[in-house]
C-alpha cells in the first residue's frame, strides 16, 4: 500500500517535471534547447516523456489543425516545419546519447587522479608538520632578537608583550634545550628593567603636565570638552599596565597619587603678586582647571589608578585653599573693573569644573562676599567720579536756547515743568550740570552693581535686594559725603549754596525715578514683601539742611566781615546825620543776596534772613558793649542810633517775602530793649507765619516760649500782644531823651514804658558815658551844669545798682 502511494507520488513528480520540460521546450529558443534535453536524458523516464511529448505533439497538431481552418498554408507550413523540428530533436537525442558515453568514459580517469591528489596532499601535510617541529626553535630565538631590539629603542610595553610570549608561550615548547634555560633565567632582569625605565617614563609624563596644566586649564575654560586630547597619557596607561602585569599596581598607584597631591600644593599656592592684573588669576584659574581635567580622564579610563575618594579628597583641598587665596587677593583690588573680570572669570571656572562633575557650591557663596568688595570699589570709584562732577560744575542754572537741547537735558534728567516750556528760547533749567550728571551715574552705578549679579543663579529678589542696598550706600554715603565736603569748603559761596539746595530738591524727587528704574531691570515689584526701599529722599534732605545751614554761617561770617570794616569814633561830639558807610555797604550786600533765594524754599529764605538779621543786631549791640569800649559820648551814641534806624528800615523794605507785617524788625530790638526779650518776641510773632517745628530747629524758641508761657501763666497770643506792646520802648531813647526819671519810677510794673530795658545793660553805658563826661570836660567841676549831670550820672547808676541788686535778691 505504502510502495504504491509512494509511486504514485514519484509518478506526480515525474510528470510535473516533464511537464516543465515541455513548456521550456515551447518557449525556448532552439539554439539554448541543448541544456532542457540534457534534463531529460539525466532522467530515467525518457520513454515516458517521449510519450508526453508524443502528446504535446499530438495536442498541438489539433490547435494547429482547428488553426489550420482558418490559415490552411499556414497550417500546410507548420507542419512542414515540425516535420524537421522531429528529425532534427531525434538528431539532437542521438548526440546527447553518445557525448554522455563519453563524458563517462573520461569522468573514471579524473576519479583515479582525484584519488592520487589526495594521498599526495596528505603527504604535504605530513612534511609541513614535521618542519614546523624542526623549525620551533627558531620563532625563540627570533622573539628573543625582538624582545632585545624593543627594549633598545625604549618600546617598553611591547617589549614586556613580547616577554610574555616568549616567556608563556614560546619557550615552555622548547624548554628542553639549554639555551632557553638561559633565556628563562634572563626574563625576571629583563622584567626589572622593563618596570625601572617605565617608571621614568612616568616620572617624566608628571613633569610634562605640571608644566603644561596652565595650557590644558585654559583650553577646557575655553571649550570645555576636548582638553584632555591635548595629553599623550599612554605613559600612565603603559606604566599603569607594565606594573599590574608585573604584580605592583599597588606600589604604582600609591607612587602616582602622592606625586599627583604634591603637584596639587605647587598649583594651589597662588603668586604673591597675583592679585595686580586679571592674568595672574587666569593662570591660577588655568592651572587648577588642567590639574582636575587630568585626574577626571584619569578616573575614567583608568580602572582604580585613582577613584572618587581620593579626587574628591583633592577638591576639597582645592576648595578650601582657592576661596582662601581669593578672599586674601582679592581684597587688594581696587579697580571694579578687575573685580567685576575676576567674578566672571570665577564664574567660567566654576562653570567648567561642574561639567566635569565637582561641586562648585562654595565658590557661588565665595562671590556674594566678593560682591561686597565689589560694591565698595563701586563706592570709591563713584565716590570720585561724584567728586569730579561736583567739582568742576558752574553751580549755574542750564541755559537753553534751543528745542533739541531743552530734549537733551529731560532726556538725561527727569523733569516736567508746563510753565517752562511755555517759555520761549533762550530759557534756564532750574538746577545745574550735575543734577543730570549726578542722576546718569546712580543710573551707571545700578548698572554696575546688575553686572555683577549675572551668571551667578540668583533670583530677581535676591538681584533687586543687592541692587537696592548697594545703590542706598551710594547715596547716604558716598554721595552724601560728597555733597558735605563741597558745602563744607572754605570758598564756598552764597550762590553755589543756593544752587546745591535747588539742585538737591530736583535729585529728591527724582529718586521716585530711581526706584522704578530698578524695577523695571530687575521685575520686582517695590511693594513685594522685603524690598528695600531708597534712602535718597533722606540724603538729599540732609545735604539741603547743610547747605542751609551753611548758608547761615556763610551770611554771618560775610556780616562780620563788613563788621570788621566799622570804625566808630566812640568819643566824638558832633551829631551824624546819616548811617555809617560800612553799614550801608552790608545792607546793599543782603539786598542783592536775599535777591538770589528767590528760587529757595520759603522757609530757607525767610530763616536765612531772620539769622542774618538776629546775627547783625547781636554783633552791633556787642560792639556797643565791648569792654573795650570804655568811652561813650552822646554823639557816638546818636551815630550808633542812625546805623541801627538804617537796620530796621532794612527790615521794614521786606527783603525776602512771607514775614508777616513787622516780624523782621524784632530782629533789632535788643538794641531797643533788654536783650533776653528779643528772642520771646521775635518767636510770638513768627509762629503764626513759620513752621513752630522749622523755626524751633535753627532759634531754640519753642522750649523758651513753653517756660515763659508756664512761668507767666498767660497763652502764647497774650504774651505775644504784651511784649509787642512795649515794642516802642527803646534803650536808645531812654539814653538819647535822657528819660532816667521815668524809667526809675515806673521799672518792674506791667505798663512801664522801659519795661524791656536791662538795668545792667543800661549801667553799663552810663559807666562808659560818666567816664567821658569826666575825661573830656576838664573844666567840668566848673560848670554848674556839667556837675549837675555828673551827680544825675552817679545818681541814676546808684539807683540801677540798687534795682540791679533788688532783682538778684
Amino acid at each position: 500500500m505504502e510502495r504504491g502511494k509512494m509511486a504514485e507520488a514519484e509518478s506526480l513528480e515525474t510528470a510535473a517535471e516533464h511537464e516543465r520540460i515541455l513548456r521550456e521546450i515551447e518557449s525556448t529558443d532552439t539554439a539554448c534547447i541543448g541544456p532542457t534535453l540534457r534534463s531529460v536524458y539525466d532522467g530515467e523516464e525518457h520513454g515516458r516523456f517521449m510519450e508526453k511529448l508524443e502528446t504535446r505533439i499530438r495536442n498541438h497538431d489539433r490547435e494547429i489543425e482547428k488553426m489550420c481552418n482558418f490559415h490552411y498554408q499556414g497550417f500546410v507550413d507548420s507542419i512542414t516545419e515540425l516535420l524537421k523540428v522531429r528529425g532534427e530533436a531525434q538528431k539532437l537525442k542521438n548526440q546527447v546519447t553518445d557525448t554522455n558515453r563519453k563524458l563517462q568514459h573520461e569522468g573514471k580517469e579524473l576519479v583515479i587522479a582525484m584519488e592520487e591528489l589526495k594521498q599526495c596532499r596528505l603527504q604535504q601535510r605530513n612534511i609541513s608538520a614535521t618542519v614546523d617541529k624542526l623549525m620551533l626553535c627558531l620563532p625563540v630565538l627570533e622573539m628573543y632578537s625582538k624582545l632585545r631590539d624593543q627594549m633598545k629603542t625604549k618600546r617598553h610595553y611591547p617589549a614586556l608583550k613580547t616577554l610574555e610570549h616568549l616567556e608563556h608561550t614560546y619557550l615552555p615548547q622548547v624548554s628542553h634545550y639549554r639555551f632557553c634555560k638561559v633565556m628563562v633565567d634572563n626574563i625576571p632582569k629583563l622584567r626589572e628593567e622593563i618596570k625601572d625605565v617605565s617608571m621614568s617614563d612616568l616620572k617624566d609624563f608628571l613633569e610634562s603636565i605640571r608644566k603644561h596644566s596652565d595650557k590644558i586649564g585654559e583650553t577646557a575654560m575655553k571649550q570645555v570638552p576636548g582638553a584632555q586630547d591635548l595629553v599623550d597619557f599612554s605613559p600612565v596607561y603603559r606604566c599603569l599596565h607594565i606594573y599590574s602585569v608585573l604584580g605592583a599596581r599597588e606600589t604604582f598607584e600609591n607612587y602616582y597619587r602622592k606625586q599627583r597631591r604634591k603637584q596639587a600644593r605647587l598649583v594651589l599656592q597662588p603668586p604673591s603678586n597675583m592679585h595686580e592684573t586679571l592674568d595672574g588669576y587666569r593662570k591660577y584659574f588655568n592651572q587648577i582647571v588642567g590639574f582636575f581635567v587630568v585626574e577626571d580622564h584619569i578616573l575614567h579610563t583608568t580602572q582604580g589608578l585613582v577613584n572618587r575618594a581620593y579626587i574628591d579628597e583633592l577638591w576639597e583641598m582645592a576648595l578650601s585653599k582657592t576661596i582662601a587665596a581669593l578672599r586674601t587677593h582679592s581684597s587688594y583690588c581696587s579697580d571694579p573693573n578687575l573685580v567685576l573680570d575676576l567674578k566672571n572669570l570665577i564664574v567660567l571656572f566654576a562653570d567648567t569644573l561642574q561639567v566635569y562633575g565637582f561641586p562648585v557650591n562654595q565658590l557661588f557663596d565665595m562671590l556674594l562676599e566678593i560682591r561686597d568688595q565689589y560694591s565698595e570699589t563701586l563706592l570709591k570709584k563713584w565716590s570720585g567720579i561724584f567728586r569730579n562732577i561736583l567739582d568742576s560744575d558752574n553751580y549755574s542754572p542750564i541755559p537753553v536756547t534751543s528745542e533739541e537741547i531743552y530734549k537733551k537735558v529731560v532726556g538725561q534728567f527727569p523733569f516736567q515743568d508746563t510753565e517752562l516750556e511755555k517759555q520761549p528760547f533762550p530759557k534756564k533749567f532750574p538746577f545745574s550740570e550735575f543734577v543730570p550728571k549726578v542722576y546718569n551715574q546712580i543710573k551707571e552705578f545700578i548698572y554696575a552693581c546688575l553686572k555683577f549679579s549675572e551668571d551667578l543663579h540668583l533670583s530677581s529678589t535676591e538681584v533687586d535686594d543687592m541692587i537696592r542696598k548697594s545703590t542706598n550706600l551710594l547715596l547716604t554715603r558716598t554721595l552724601s559725603s560728597s555733597l558735605q565736603n563741597v558745602i563744607k569748603r572754605k570758598n564756598i559761596g552764597l550762590t553755589e549754596l543756593v544752587q546745591i539746595i535747588i539742585n538737591t530738591t530736583h535729585l529728591e524727587k527724582s529718586c521716585k525715578y530711581l526706584e522704578e528704574f530698578i524695577t523695571n531691570i530687575t521685575n520686582v515689584l517695590p511693594e513685594t514683601v522685603h524690598t528695600t526701599k531708597l534712602y535718597g529722599t533722606t540724603t538729599f534732605k540732609d545735604a539741603r539742611h547743610a547747605a542751609e545751614e551753611e548758608i547761615y554761617t556763610n551770611l554771618n561770617q560775610k556780616i562780620d566781615q563788613f563788621l570788621q570794616l566799622a570804625d566808630y569814633d566812640w568819643m566824638t561830639g558832633e551829631l551824624g546825620n546819616k548811617a555809617s558807610d560800612y553799614l550801608v555797604d552790608l545792607i546793599a550786600f543782603l539786598r542783592s543776596t536775599f535777591a538770589v533765594f528767590t528760587h529757595l524754599p520759603g522757609k530757607v529764605a525767610q530763616t536765612a534772613c531772620m539769622s542774618a538779621c538776629k546775627h547783625l543786631a547781636t554783633s552791633l549791640m556787642q560792639l556797643l558793649l565791648e569792654a573795650e569800649v570804655r568811652q561813650l559820648t552822646l554823639g557816638a551814641l546818636q551815630q550808633f542810633n542812625l546805623d541801627v534806624r538804617e537796620c530796621e528800615q532794612f527790615a521794614r523794605s521786606g527783603p525776602v517775602p512771607g514775614f508777616q507785617e513787622d516780624t523782621l524788625q524784632l530782629a533789632f530790638i535788643d538794641l531797643r530793649q533788654d536783650k533776653r526779650d528779643f528772642t520771646d518776641v521775635v518767636m510770638l510773632r513768627t509762629l503764626s507765619r513759620l513752621s513752630w517745628n522749622y523755626l524751633g530747629k535753627h532759634c531754640n524758641y519753642q522750649l523758651r516760649a513753653m517756660k515763659c508761657c508756664s512761668k507767666s501763666k498767660w497763652s502764647v497770643d497774650t504774651w505775644s500782644g504784651q511784649l509787642y506792646g512795649t515794642i516802642q520802648n527803646e534803650l536808645l531813647d531812654l539814653f538819647l531823651q535822657w528819660d532816667w526819671s521815668t524809667y526809675l519810677a515806673d521799672y518792674g510794673q506791667p505798663t512801664c514804658k522801659y519795661l524791656r530795658v536791662n538795668p545792667v545793660t543800661a549801667l553799663t553805658l552810663l559807666e562808659k558815658m560818666k567816664d567821658t563826661s569826666r575825661k573830656n570836660n576838664m573844666f567840668a567841676q566848673f560848670r554848674k551844669n556839667e556837675r549837675d549831670k555828673q551827680k544825675l550820672i552817679d545818681t541814676v547808676a546808684k539807683q540801677l545798682r540798687g534795682l540791679i541788686s533788688s532783682h538778684h535778691s
